[in-house]
Parts: structure tokens; sequence; C-alpha cells
């Protein structure tokens, strides 16, 4: 091998060793924005949760409050039960933050992957009527 080829070889080789860097450094910088932003928005998650909470609190207590006001046993079962939950998901909210609730909703998707599917088409679907009306 002559000395030229050798000195091209090297000078390749050192190109693409700083390319190589290059794009390394390119690809951490995009993995700690894409942390960033998962840190910002799961912030806005809590800060927003509590207000949500008691949003779902006050809507569970004006359900229980017309299931009181309702005649007939099955029907007004119903309702309670569904303020009841309403309340139980204002509890959760308050009591996990957004990393636990999101590891929940992953062992759900895990443990559940058909219905979670179908709750995922339907959100999509009515998340695009939604959207096209705008």
């Amino acid at each position: 091998m002559s000395p030229n080829e050798s000195s091209s070889r090297d000078q390749l080789t050192e190109k693409a060793q700083s390319m190589a860097g290059d794009v390394s450094a390119r690809m951490d910088d995009a993995k700690e924005t894409v942390r960033n932003a998962a840190r910002a928005a799961g912030a806005r998650l809590d800060d927003g949760r509590s207000a949500l909470a008691d949003q779902m609190e006050r809507a569970a207590s004006r359900v229980q409050d017309n299931a009181d006001g309702m005649s007939g046993g099955a029907g007004r079962d119903f309702v309670r039960g569904a303020a009841d939950r309403i309340g139980s998901t204002a509890d959760y909210l308050r009591s996990h933050d957004a990393s636990r609730m999101m590891s929940d909703v992953e062992t759900m998707v895990k443990n559940n992957p058909g219905p979670a599917l179908l709750v995922a088409a339907a959100f999509g679907f009515v998340l695009a009527r939604a959207l096209a009306r705008d």
C-alpha cells in the first residue's frame, strides 16, 4: 500500500469518526430534549390534576344529590354507583402522580390489550370528530 493510500484511508477514518461523534452528540441532545419535554408535560399534568380532582369531586356530589332525589331502586342505585366511581377517580387523581398514573395505564393495557385498543380507537374517533368541527 502506498503512503498516499494510507494517508487517504486515515483521513477517511478520521472523518467517519468525527461524523459518528457528531451524530452521537446530536442524538444525546435529542434524547435530552425529549426527556425535558416529558418532565414538563408531567409537571403540567401534576399541576392540573388537583384542580381536575376538585371538579370531579363536585360533579360526584351533584350526581349523588340527584340520586338522592330519585325515586325507584335500580335507577337510583345505578346513579349512586356512578357518583361513587367519579369520587373514587377524584381520589385516585389526588393520590397518584403522573408517572404512577402512566405506569398504571401501561399495566392495564398489557393485561387487557383488546379493550384498551377499543378505548383508544373510540377516543381517536371522538377526538377526530371534535377537531373536524373546528
